[in-house]
Parts: C-alpha cells; sequence; structure tokens
C-alpha cells in the first residue's frame, strides 16, 4: 500500500549551472543542425570548464556535414562556434574565468559510425530502428496543473523568476543557481514547505543582500499557506557564493537528467536528453512516454501514471509497455498497455517522430528548466505536453 503522508525534495538548476550551460550548447548544435537538414543525425557532447568549451561526437547532416571528405562543408565550423558562443552570452557569462567572447572554444565533432547509421536507417525492407538498446519512462501526477511532481514545478519556477530578475539587469545576482523544495504530503497531496534551499551565484560583496532578493520570489511561487513558521530555510548556507559556473565547476552535457525529468518522483531510464536528434530514443521514446502519461491523467484515468517502455538497437517496435497507476487507477493496466502504443503509431521511433513532430530545431530550449511541464509552443516546441489524446483514452473505458 503507497504510504499517504511523506515528505519529498526536488531540485532544480539554473540555465547558468555548469552542466546547463552544457547542455544548452548541445542542443543548440541540435537546433542548427536540424534546421539545416531535418534527418540530421547528432549526439553532441560538450565539456566547460574555466574559459573553455570543448564539443566532441558523432554527426551527419546535409549541407553541414560532409561525409565523402570527412568534413564541414564550407563556412559550417565557423557557424558554430558563432552558435556557442551567442548561447553563453544569453546565459550572461562575462565574468574573468568564463566570459563568451575570450573562452577558448575546440570542436572535436565528427562523421557518424557506419556501424551505427546502418543499424537505425530505415531500408526498402525495414522500418527505421532504435538508435540503442535502452528503457525510457514517462510520468505525469494530478498534484499540479502541469501534471507534475511539486517539488520540481517550485524548485523549476523559482530559479526562472530569479534568471529573469538578474535578465532585466541591475541585479545582485549571477547567472549560477540551484533550488531545491521539501514539500509535506497528506493523504498524498503536498500541504507544506518544510524546506526551501537556494543557492545563487551573486555579485562581489553582495553576500549579505541575497536573502532579501531570493526570499520574496520564493513566497509569491509557493501557494498560500505552504509556508509556515515552521519551514526550514537555507539561502546561500556556506555564507558567499562568487565563483560559480564553468569557473567554479566542470560542467558536462546529460548530468543532470533527474532535474530534466520529473525530479526523482519517477524512474529514469538513464540515458541523457541534450545533444541527441530525436531518432535517438533516449530522447524521443522519453518524450513519447511523457506524453501518453500526461495523456492518462488528463482524461481521468488515473491521479498518477508511470509508463516505460524500451527498445533494442535497430529495431523498430518497442520491446515492451509497461503501466503503473499507482493504485488510483480507473482502468486495468494491462488494457492501456495494449491500447496506448497505437494512439502513437505502434511507439516505433520513426511513428513517435512523425506524431510529435520532433525534427524541427525546438531542443535549445527544452535544456532549461526542465523537458517536462511545460506549453506546447506553436512552432512545434513541447509537442509531448499536448493533451490531445484524451477523448480517445476515455472512450477505453
Amino acid at each position: 500500500m503507497a504510504r499517504s503522508s511523506f515528505q519529498f525534495t526536488s531540485e532544480s538548476v539554473s540555465e547558468g549551472h555548469p552542466d546547463k550551460v552544457a547542455d544548452q550548447i548541445s542542443d543548440a548544435v541540435v537546433d542548427f543542425f536540424l534546421s539545416r537538414d531535418p534527418e540530421a543525425r547528432v549526439a553532441c557532447e560538450t565539456l566547460t570548464t574555466t574559459n573553455r568549451v570543448v564539443l566532441a561526437g558523432e554527426i551527419r547532416g546535409k549541407g553541414v556535414w560532409n561525409s565523402e571528405k570527412d568534413a564541414w562543408e564550407p563556412g559550417v565550423g565557423e557557424e558554430i562556434e558563432t552558435i556557442v558562443r551567442r548561447v553563453v552570452r544569453e546565459i550572461g557569462y562575462e565574468q574573468d574565468g568564463f566570459h563568451w567572447e575570450t573562452f577558448d572554444f575546440a570542436n572535436h565533432l565528427h562523421g557518424q559510425s557506419a556501424d551505427i547509421a546502418v543499424g537505425v536507417d530505415s531500408t526498402e525492407t525495414k522500418d527505421e530502428g532504435a538508435g540503442d538498446q535502452g528503457i525510457m519512462f514517462g510520468y505525469a501526477s494530478n498534484e499540479t496543473p502541469e501534471l507534475m511532481p511539486a517539488t520540481l514545478a517550485y524548485s523549476h519556477e523559482i530559479l526562472k523568476r530569479l534568471a529573469a530578475l538578474r535578465h532585466k539587469g541591475g541585479s545582485i545576482l549571477e547567472p549560477d543557481a540551484k533550488a531545491q523544495v521539501t514539500l509535506q504530503y497528506q493523504d498524498g497531496k503536498p500541504v507544506r514547505a518544510t524546506s526551501i534551499v537556494v543557492s545563487t551565484q551573486h555579485a562581489k560583496g553582495k553576500a549579505a543582500e541575497v536573502e532579501a532578493v531570493v526570499r520574496p520570489v520564493v513566497e509569491d511561487i509557493l501557494p498560500q499557506g505552504f509556508i509556515t513558521n515552521e519551514t526550514v530555510w537555507h539561502i546561500n548556507p556556506t555564507g558567499i557564493f562568487e565563483i560559480g559556473g564553468p569557473d567554479g565547476d566542470t560542467g558536462l552535457t546529460g548530468r543532470k537528467i533527474i532535474v530534466d525529468t520529473y525530479g526523482g518522483a519517477a524512474p529514469h531510464g538513464g540515458g541523457a536528453f541534450s545533444g541527441k536528434d530525436p531518432t535517438k530514443v533516449d530522447r524521443s521514446a522519453a518524450y513519447a512516454a511523457r506524453y501518453l502519461a500526461k495523456n492518462v491523467v488528463a482524461a481521468g484515468l488515473a491521479d498518477r501514471c508511470t509508463i516505460q517502455l524500451s527498445y533494442a538497437i535497430g529495431v523498430a517496435q518497442p520491446q515492451s509497455v509497461h503501466v503503473d497507476l499507482h493504485g488510483t487507477g480507473k482502468i486495468d493496466e494491462t488494457v492501456l498497455e495494449r491500447e496506448l502504443p497505437a494512439l502513437i503509431g505502434g511507439a516505433t521511433p520513426r511513428a513517435i517522430r512523425q506524431h510529435l513532430g520532433l525534427n524541427k530545431p525546438v531542443y535549445e530550449r527544452t535544456a532549461r528548466y526542465g523537458h517536462f511541464g511545460r506549453a506546447p509552443d506553436a512552432d512545434g516546441g513541447f509537442s509531448w505536453e499536448k493533451t490531445d489524446l484524451v477523448d480517445r483514452l476515455k472512450a477505453l473505458v
């Protein structure tokens, strides 16, 4: 039997966190490739450290990479560097230890392995196969309007608001920050905040002013009554946070996968999203699983839903579909396991990409403040957040 009274914690990190800087750069590269060739293949890893950014990985794309010469098309290498510097500039890094204009840049992207390509690409005799084996999870909960865990939703929102203050100018805040929210749950629903932790980089000599900036933001975000006299606050608990970002800690693509997904409220298959084109099921199948889980909850078929999909490299059909409604369901889980894949063309990699319209340059935005719980964009971004399957799911009951 599931516990009804408990505490739970989730964290988020800002767009200026070194790992998130890396994620945004990797996804900006993905967007660049997809803007030139919607069928491009990209696996871009980024490392950030003191005044240095390094790209590595495997790529393929018409108009971008010349496979015969195993080299960039003319001018593309320089364009990628321009994109990388633009990402860092927009985040706001103009510090001695990490400045968008002066950091050393190295690009070690190279052509995709032919062994991978032959397994993934479709032919006259086989459908497009999964880019790798693996397991992917999707989750939804009705504890917030976005159908996301409240602890993560509030952690994300705190950092988004602080970043908005910083981008307006005149703030003591600097780009690197983390937030962590612990909530008390009663009867399975969040009722109050037991602990708030926010650590944010700040201008030199301004440590004493941080709490006065941060605390009102947090109080405005959490629902009325959540913050009480018993809520424990930790705002910059180390006392000073002047050196941050890639100058303070090395950043790597894919190290914040729990921040990217459900804040620990649901399993994660292990594969990162950022830096990968949508043929990679690490990304596309995780988006599909969230899409299905969200529609199940939005249809009122359960209060919570976790979906697992699994794949084998080079094979189109999923190896398994598992649905867990956590004892809150109004429908047999085996019915959903049978019916859900058909709603998205069998949940093959190609069908997922086509159903959700994933071959578009819409990924850089996902690398900030979570891939889920966001409103669908008019240009196709966050298409996996649509709830257009609700009527069809209700008809199953």
